[in-house]
């Protein structure tokens, strides 16, 4: 179940992608796209859904979705996406 979208933040590791395109060509919110140097890189970051897709089926584990929740004092924590 997708949570809210504003509160994901996806993060590619570049060293790690070899810029299959799986994360790009199924994105439900066109997040992703491969660059010049043909690697994934994050363009439309509002746009994410939170499905997990890019990051359950990347082969090089090169995609991290987190989200981001607010605490009782109101400092943000990052957690690992939970699919």
């Amino acid at each position: 179940m997708a949570k809210d979208k504003q509160q994901v933040v996806v993060s590619i590791y570049p060293d790690w992608c070899k810029g299959c395109g799986i994360c790009a060509a199924f994105c439900p919110g066109e997040v992703l796209e491969l660059g010049p140097d043909g690697k994934a890189r994050v363009v439309q970051g509002a746009t994410c859904r939170n499905c997990g897709f890019c990051e359950h089926h990347c082969p090089d584990f090169a995609i991290v979705v987190k989200t981001k929740r607010r605490i009782a004092n109101n400092r943000e924590v990052d957690h690992a996406h939970e699919g």
